[in-house]
């Protein structure tokens, strides 16, 4: 009799140790969950914060190229007045030119 019950209490002992490993495991499995939340926070943030760098880049950027924009505008007018005075005083040469080969041909 005393057999079956050592084999009993044997098998007492270990369905006790199993299940306190079991809620190891799951107190465990717990303690990690929110860790890994806490990475995909961690990761989402950096995320965030590559996405704005971008952003304020490409707002650098733009800035950089309405200036530019900006700056070959003024460019072009300022080769337009060039080319309306230069044309401003060509005319009366040209008319000039004119009147000349005008006498010339009226003289041979």
């Amino acid at each position: 009799m005393s057999r079956p019950m050592v084999l009993v209490f044997l098998l007492l002992v270990l369905i006790i140790t199993s299940q306190f490993e079991w809620k190891q495991q799951l107190v465990n499995d717990f303690e990690t969950a929110p860790s890994i939340s806490q990475k995909q926070q961690q990761i989402s943030k950096r995320e965030e914060a590559v996405k704005e760098k971008i952003i304020l880049s490409q707002e650098k950027n733009i800035q950089r190229l309405n200036e530019l924009v900006r700056s070959l505008r003024e460019q072009l007018l300022q080769c337009r007045g060039n080319n309306d005075t230069i044309n401003n005083s060509l005319t009366p040469l040209t008319e000039n030119v004119n009147e000349l080969e005008r006498q010339h041909i009226l003289e041979d």
